[in-house]
């Protein structure tokens, strides 16, 4: 039976659950997740495990963060004066912004915290610093 390997487009579903348990993210309620092995459209530990699967095979695999989406960087928060953001933003823990830098450059934050004086706005992707675990199936190797 074909395996999978570099250069393959390949259909896979999957899950994905974080240390805790949590279900982070599955597409097993929707079409499976389609790339080519070794373009880097997926993290590279995620790669790595679907080379050798043959199409029905599924396995669970354990990423480290460093393999997934890198360390939890603290100098991506930033705390802003409450003045230096638009007065007509509702601001609100967990709400997603976006801040254009100097360069032009759009910058995916979060607001994490909010006081009297400040807001704390996190750069990082919400994956930073986890191990992450996947329930991996090969769908198709196409």
């Amino acid at each position: 039976m074909r395996q999978a390997n570099k250069g393959d487009n390949v259909r896979v579903h999957y899950t994905l659950k974080l240390d805790d348990g949590t279900v982070f993210d599955s597409s097993r309620d929707r079409e499976p997740l389609e790339f080519s092995i070794g373009k880097r459209q997926v993290i590279k530990g995620f790669e790595d495990a679907v080379i050798g699967m043959t199409v029905g095979g599924s396995k669970t695999i354990k990423i480290p963060f460093m393999d997934a989406y890198g360390p939890y960087r603290e100098d991506l928060v930033l705390r802003l004066k409450r003045s230096q953001l638009p007065s007509h933003i509702e601001l609100r823990e967990g709400l997603h912004l976006q801040l254009t830098q100097p360069d032009g450059t759009i910058v995916n934050v979060v607001v994490t915290d909010i006081s009297e004086d400040t807001v704390t706005l996190d750069a990082n992707y919400p994956l930073a610093g986890k191990d992450l675990t996947f329930e991996i199936e090969l769908v198709e190797i196409l």
